[in-house]
């Protein structure tokens, strides 16, 4: 058996591995290196077992993460403009429909044309 394949079933006995590579901390050439270096019985794996341990990424910490990254004042800028833009829309329609409104309606005389 080579040496990638004992990697490959030691990774699959191991599958903490993978939340490091999906967390963006570690890559698989990472830690195929430190195997290839420290073997499957070295104390390197247990850093990574045990962290694992400890951190647990729950979806309440993951979304507590989104709003520390969310930029407020971009936010209550943002909202600004569409609240200025919503009054330049609602003050465009309602002069247009004042000025329809204040118009007093005279009925257009009838034209007989050829005696009718």
């Amino acid at each position: 058996m080579s040496k990638k394949d004992e990697f490959k079933s030691f990774v699959s006995n191991k599958p903490e591995l993978a939340k490091y590579i999906e967390n963006g901390q570690m890559t698989w050439q990472k830690f195929y290196e430190l195997y290839d270096i420290y073997g499957e019985d070295s104390s390197v794996w247990n850093d990574y077992s045990r962290k694992e341990t400890v951190n647990t990424d729950s979806g309440v910490s993951k979304i507590n993460e989104l709003f520390k990254s969310v930029d407020m004042n971009s936010i209550k800028e943002h909202i600004n403009t569409a609240q200025k833009a919503l009054d330049f829309v609602q003050e465009l329609t309602g002069k247009s429909t004042d000025v329809i409104s204040k118009t007093p309606v005279t009925p257009r005389p009838l034209n007989k044309f050829f005696e009718d």
